[in-house]
């Protein structure tokens, strides 16, 4: 799972996987959804009932789920892009992307090192932050 021949990304979830493991980009995107799919699932994480307080360590929880949804995208402008323009979808991978990065950089949820792999197009879409 690579975003250019300077990022490479591994998966550890710090449960079943804890030392970081090298997984081709298919499986990092089926082994993330899983994880954030068990995340989303689990009420001490997002509370389902009214009323029930969230934990002091949920927006760290989200920043893991966006930093590592980031690097889906960067993997994809990287490794796809070219395929996207020939299918002629590019305008709507744009457009998703504009909105995930405006929605992340307004809540702080990426740190700026970790958008290193697309600052080139991030900077494009907003002031750079």
């Amino acid at each position: 799972m690579t975003a250019g021949p300077k990022y490479e990304y591994r998966w550890a979830d710090g449960e079943k996987i804890k030392k970081p493991i090298e997984v081709s980009a298919p499986k990092y995107v089926e082994l993330l959804m899983d994880w954030i799919e068990g995340q989303l699932d689990n009420e001490s994480i997002f509370p389902q009932r009214l009323g029930a307080p969230f934990p002091p360590n949920f927006k760290d929880v989200v920043k893991t789920i966006f930093k590592r949804l980031f690097r889906v995208y960067a993997h994809i402008y990287h490794t796809h892009f070219q395929k996207i323009v020939s299918l002629k979808e590019e305008a709507h991978l744009n457009t998703c992307f504009k909105h995930f990065i405006l929605f992340t950089c307004e809540f702080g949820l990426i740190e700026r090192k970790e958008l290193a792999p697309l600052q080139e197009l991030i900077d494009s879409i907003i002031v750079p932050y």
